[in-house]
């Protein structure tokens, strides 16, 4: 008898977010191209609630965008008077307490920190434009696939802000300090092959063949066992907070538990 078919329809479809899993892999969809998939509290909330959805199974998240720019950023909306519909406006936040501005930014970074969980690797795939809150979406993943088309670009300095959305700390350990510093506040665009030799992104590819660079890739992350690619996640993850002997230190208990593991001995 043939096995059932897998219902792949949606576990989250709104404000601009769409989750789907197949077993080990799920994919994360911004799904406003006409907007370019500019970004709103709404939308942040929806990623928030897709990290929380996501089934004990999955193993590689694939963060992708549909229409010819990953996001254009923060939709522009956010700073008029009006805000958007049913949210408190940038302006309001700005007059209200410091406690009260610094828990909704808090709020907003939720939608950024889940991507580098030790259970999951994710996987950013960006063409086109990734600007501001989207440079730092991508950012927030472990790794980047990228079209030859991809212009990155931190343009909150530019604007008199800063970037708040959890992208100075991977951009930093990425591309260095300095660069990381002349990045911000020229606000100027870093091309595919710029992001390539820097570090920033992991490979780049045609934009027609970016799909299949990311399926590639996705295929060989699922195919090293699920134990070792967690703990060696957590061990690389450690590995700037640590000196060189607390990383020997760290790495040989994380050996040991493997080893255990494999030999039918762990907890």
């Amino acid at each position: 008898m043939a096995s059932p078919a897998k219902d792949l329809g949606p576990v989250l479809d709104k404000d601009g977010v769409r989750l789907t899993v197949d077993d080990a892999l799920a994919t994360v969809t911004l799904t406003n191209p006409t907007k370019r998939n500019a970004q709103s509290p709404a939308l942040w909330r929806a990623l928030a609630e897709a990290g929380r959805l996501l089934p004990g199974a999955v193993r590689v998240v694939v963060l992708r965008a549909e229409g010819k720019s990953f996001s254009a950023g923060l939709d522009r909306q956010a700073f008029t008077p009006e805000g958007f519909d049913g949210e408190p406006s940038f302006i309001d936040l700005a007059r209200g307490g410091d406690a009260e501005l610094d828990a909704a930014i808090a709020e907003y970074q939720e939608a950024f920190t889940w991507w580098r969980r030790n259970d999951i690797v994710s996987v950013a795939a960006v063409q086109g434009h990734a600007i501001g809150a989207g440079f730092q979406l991508a950012l927030a993943c472990d790794l980047r696939v990228v079209a030859d088309d991809v212009q990155f670009a931190m343009r909150e300095t530019s604007l008199g802000l800063v970037p708040d959305l959890t992208g100075t700390h991977p951009l930093v350990g990425l591309v260095g300090y300095a660069r990381a510093l002349e990045i911000c506040v020229t606000g100027r665009f870093v091309t595919a092959g710029e992001s390539v030799t820097t570090g920033l992104a992991n490979l780049a590819v045609p934009a027609g063949q970016l799909d299949d660079a990311v399926r590639d890739l996705t295929a060989a992350l699922l195919a090293a066992p699920r134990n070792a690619v967690v703990e060696t996640k957590a061990l690389l993850r450690g590995a700037l907070d640590r000196d060189h002997e607390a990383q020997r230190v760290a790495e040989r208990a994380a050996q040991a538990r493997r080893l255990r593991d494999l030999a039918g001995m762990g907890d």
